[in-house]
């Protein structure tokens, strides 16, 4: 019976010493829980008001940092005509059209002036004086050879200077002709105001002045490359049987060289990989792709837009490969006249007296004659 008494009591102390250790060891952590909790708050309103005295402090140092504003004319301003892009980057850059059709700004439509050559513009006093007094009206652009740079010597005072844009070698009647035309063509149409576009060489010449030629331009409402059929060996004979299906033979066309364009077709034209790609895979040896390209392709996609004639006189009667050239002896009054008068054609849907408003080939040799007679004839500003 002691012993059981003995068991009990024990039993008894040690269920106590048992209870006492648990709220000893629940005591402790509650104090430690509160301690921690403490602790935490204040960490974490030391960081929101650390962070709320960064913020306050960023924003008083913003607002005391004037603001750049980058208006529309970031947007609209053209590149400079040298540049680093790629023919393909290019390409793609000037074939960016907006949607909206009207423009949220004053713009003044310009003739943009292209011009193909082998070096310097050799005529240029010329066109100087053309260009004179209508400065906003027209943009310049010049693809020189890139192995004849060295000859591009404009003085910084002509409306010619600065103007050469990324340029490489041509070869005649090659395709790297149109790929120089495309790449005129690409780099005018960075420019936003640019409106119609004229090719023109180093021996071309203006056969009226700059009110009547900008006035013909804008307010024509078709563009200008020549494009005919041709039976014979200059004409589908330059055939290329590995063009078909994309391009058949009865599609095939022949024009000149130099052309007219508004904006919307010189887009469609620096856009084209499909039948610009065929010419560059066939076209090649007696093809001459720049007398094929524009008017096949033109003519197949957009025929109503074109009046399949151009704007540029040039005098093929005396046969051979090339055209005759104009010498200072040629260069007369009556002569001057009847390239200004020769022919009748159709402007906007009527007759009209002016079907050319340039010609070629003009020597350097011609340009005092030219100085001298432009300002009595062609009304030039003198």
């Amino acid at each position: 019976m002691k012993n059981n008494n003995n068991q009990n009591s024990l039993s008894a102390r040690l269920q106590l010493s048992n209870l006492f250790s648990v709220i000893i060891f629940f005591g402790f952590g509650l104090c430690l829980g509160i301690i921690l909790t403490f602790h935490l708050k204040n960490v974490s309103f030391n960081l929101h008001f650390t962070q709320l005295s960064i913020s306050t402090d960023t924003g008083t140092d913003a607002d005391a940092v004037p603001k750049v504003r980058i208006g529309l004319e970031k947007h609209i301003q053209p590149m400079e005509v040298m540049h680093d892009l790629s023919d393909d980057e290019l390409m793609w850059r000037a074939s960016m059209v907006p949607k909206v059709v009207e423009y949220p700004y004053d713009r003044t439509p310009k003739v943009a002036f292209m011009f193909l050559t082998r070096g310097s513009v050799l005529l240029a006093p010329l066109w100087e004086m053309f260009f004179k007094g209508h400065d906003g009206l027209f943009s310049i652009y010049v693809h020189s050879s890139s192995g004849l740079s060295s000859n591009w010597t404009q003085q910084e005072d002509s409306v010619f200077y600065g103007r050469r844009i990324p340029s490489k070698d041509v070869e005649w009647g090659k395709v790297s002709m149109v790929e120089a035309e495309r790449r005129l063509l690409a780099n005018a149409l960075l420019d936003f105001s640019n409106q119609r576009y004229v090719l023109l060489s180093e021996s071309c010449i203006p056969l009226f002045n700059f009110s009547t030629v900008y006035s013909y331009l804008m307010n024509s409402n078709r563009s200008y490359i020549e494009s005919y059929d041709l039976v014979g060996p200059v004409g589908r004979g330059r055939y290329n049987w590995k063009m078909r299906p994309t391009i058949k033979i009865n599609e095939w066309r022949k024009g000149s060289q130099w052309f007219e364009m508004n904006r919307d077709l010189a887009i469609e034209v620096i856009s084209d990989n499909v039948y610009f790609r065929v010419f560059q895979d066939y076209c090649s040896g007696s093809c001459y792709a720049d007398e094929h390209y524009l008017p096949t392709f033109v003519t197949l996609r957009y025929g109503k837009m074109n009046t399949k004639r151009t704007l540029t006189f040039v005098d093929w009667s005396r046969g051979g490969p090339h055209p005759s050239r104009y010498t200072r002896y040629d260069v007369t009054r009556e002569f001057l006249e009847k390239l200004r008068n020769d022919r009748s054609c159709e402007y906007n849907g009527r007759r009209n007296a002016t079907c050319h408003l340039f010609a070629r080939k003009f020597t350097p040799h011609a340009l005092d004659r030219l100085l001298r007679l432009a300002p009595k004839i062609m009304q030039f500003n003198p």
